[in-house]
């Protein structure tokens, strides 16, 4: 069966491209960066400042939101994006992420995997065709097939099943997601850890399959940059010219210019609000910790040059004190400050594509981080 294609691409520049991702609640422009909201909410940022940093699609995440409130109230409430107020696209995980990062609280079988909840400790079974049918309830735009994720390093043995259960896993995925509304997409996800020939073989099955898009799962989980880098050049080229490719969970700045470098369009990361929180803000000049005393008497925004208000606006001094002071208004605006900056590097990598000059800003971008005194910091 022929799977509808809501992908236009624009323009590339090597291998990099820029596009435009056309879904129910509205366009996306790629390169994209997902902003994360787990269960339903930023942390530390509100909605209508997601939308005014440039953000065109946001996250939310099938395993946290089934255990509360439940996608069948939120189904009974209009839908996530109603629930939230965000009126733009969104794509949700299938919790296939959970089912690495719980790992002592599950248990994977062929039929499924099932949790102990982190919340009550109650029992919970998630398999392919009830991650579609919780994703259909909240109403994303974007589905992805339910996955298993191995940490690296692993053995090839255990990658190598992994990966196998994760194309029979998309093919139950897609069976059951043949009933949803025209507009609505089912991304698959290749697997194969650091190994070539799997992480080749993986996207060549998916292909076969037939998805709206393919996602590239299972990196940034352990594994040095070069090796991630060298994982996209082995799955990129195999990819349908004119569907989507996303790099999940993906990344530092200096990730995302690489993977775009790749011919990457979507990306997703806590870094930038989780970072925040912490004290760390993304700026042209690097990242710059805000836990340093050397920051108390400094009267300078954190770039004077940025078009984002909290920016060039407040002080390092008062910021400074915000997060020392544990202050909520601090991990507040270093959130939004993190989000913005990453808007901000997929709307010039956008415009550096469509001009033929992404190599230019790539570099321009990079000299600016290594002119700051602070280097970018690493996952």
């Amino acid at each position: 069966m022929t799977v509808a294609n809501h992908f236009k691409l624009l323009g590339r520049d090597g291998e990099a491209r820029t596009g435009e991702l056309t879904t129910p609640h509205g366009i996306v422009r790629t390169p994209a960066f997902m902003p994360v909201g787990t269960a339903g909410a930023m942390k530390g940022i509100h909605w209508r400042d997601i939308r005014d940093t440039g953000a065109d699609i946001v996250l939310g995440n099938t395993y946290h939101l089934m255990l509360r409130p439940t996608a069948e109230r939120i189904a009974a409430l209009g839908g996530l994006q109603k629930f939230t107020t965000w009126n733009g696209p969104m794509l949700t995980d299938s919790g296939g992420f959970q089912v690495m990062s719980l790992a002592k609280l599950r248990k994977v079988t062929e039929q499924a995997v099932t949790f102990s909840s982190h919340i009550d400790g109650a029992k919970i079974e998630l398999s392919p065709e009830r991650a579609i049918e919780v994703q259909r309830l909240l109403g994303s735009d974007i589905a992805m097939q339910l996955d298993e994720c191995v940490r690296l390093p692993a053995e090839r043995a255990d990658i190598e099943r992994a990966m196998h259960l994760s194309l029979r896993w998309a093919e139950r995925c897609k069976r059951a997601f043949e009933t949803a509304p025209d507009g609505y997409m089912l991304f698959g996800i290749g697997q194969g850890g650091d190994v070539p020939d799997l992480r080749r073989e993986s996207a060549r099955a998916l292909i076969d399959m037939g998805f709206h898009g393919y996602a590239i799962g299972g990196l940034a989980v352990g594994e040095p940059q070069e090796v991630m880098l060298a994982m996209i050049e082995e799955v990129a080229p195999i990819l349908p010219q004119d569907r989507p490719r996303y790099l999940m969970g993906v990344g530092t700045p200096d990730d995302l210019l690489e993977a775009v470098a790749r011919g990457i369009d979507m990306f997703d990361c806590v870094m930038p609000t989780r970072n925040g929180r912490h004290g760390h803000v993304f700026t042209r000049h690097g990242v710059i910790n805000l836990r340093n005393a050397r920051h108390a008497n400094d009267p300078r925004p954190l770039d004077e040059q940025s078009t984002w208000p909290a920016t060039r606006s407040y002080s390092r001094a008062y910021l400074h004190h915000l997060v020392k002071s544990e202050e909520t208004l601090g991990a507040m605006l270093l959130s939004e400050v993190n989000i913005a900056y990453y808007q901000h590097l997929m709307q010039g990598s956008r415009a550096a594509i469509a001009a033929g000059k992404f190599d230019d800003f790539r570099a321009s971008t990079r000299e600016g981080w290594a002119r700051g005194d602070i280097a970018p910091i690493t996952q």
